[in-house]
């Protein structure tokens, strides 16, 4: 059974929880909703870049500068021209945001369905997986047709994503439960 990304307890209520305010802050942004999200991946990239050098800098004396620090030169690079080109950049994201979401919608629809063997549930757990799937694929293959409102589309489908990762996480943990063999089992192991 596939369980990877919903080991931890947290991991995938982690998740669904930055899916779901990512989609927030697209639908709320609307118009230049994927020039915000380069920026902040900008920002994000930026300070890897920073941190980077910074540690590089602590351990300088063991010579990890020279690899740490051109680490961050790149980031820093990358940071500054996503910045300064974030509108050419921001229809590349709409790619990957169709691609991201195609991909999490099918991964999910493959990890439900491998649970449903040990924790049933109707076909119902599988709409929203479908919906984020099918909403990936037509923000990849027709970004154009949206115009302005891909942003809009992307964040209803990133908070369809995390409402189905909540949903999904809960099933996962059930199963992972039910896989894990209580103490009772472990000392009668023991005692054999």
């Amino acid at each position: 059974m596939i369980t990877f990304g919903y080991s931890s307890r947290f991991s995938g209520p982690l998740r669904a929880l930055v899916f779901i305010a990512l989609g927030i802050m697209l639908v709320v942004t609307k118009a230049n909703a994927m020039e915000l999200v380069v920026k902040v991946v900008a920002a994000f990239i930026l300070a890897s870049g920073l941190v980077s050098f910074i540690l590089g800098y602590k351990k300088r004396q063991d010579g990890s500068m020279p690899l740490l620090g051109f680490n961050a030169l790149v980031n820093i690079l990358i940071a500054v021209l996503l910045f300064l080109f974030s509108g050419p950049a921001s229809r590349l994201i709409s790619y990957l945001i169709g691609m991201t979401l195609f991909g999490f919608g099918l991964f999910q629809i493959i990890v439900l369905f491998s649970a449903r063997r040990n924790f049933p549930g109707g076909w119902t757990m599988f709409i929203l997986p479908v919906m984020v799937a099918l909403a990936g694929a037509f923000i990849f293959f027709y970004p154009k047709v949206m115009g302005e409102s891909i942003g809009l589309v992307a964040g209803i489908s990133l908070m369809f994503y995390g409402l189905s990762e909540l949903i999904a996480s809960f099933r996962m943990s059930k199963v992972v439960e039910s896989e894990t063999p209580d103490e009772q089992e472990i000392d009668q192991i023991d005692e054999q």
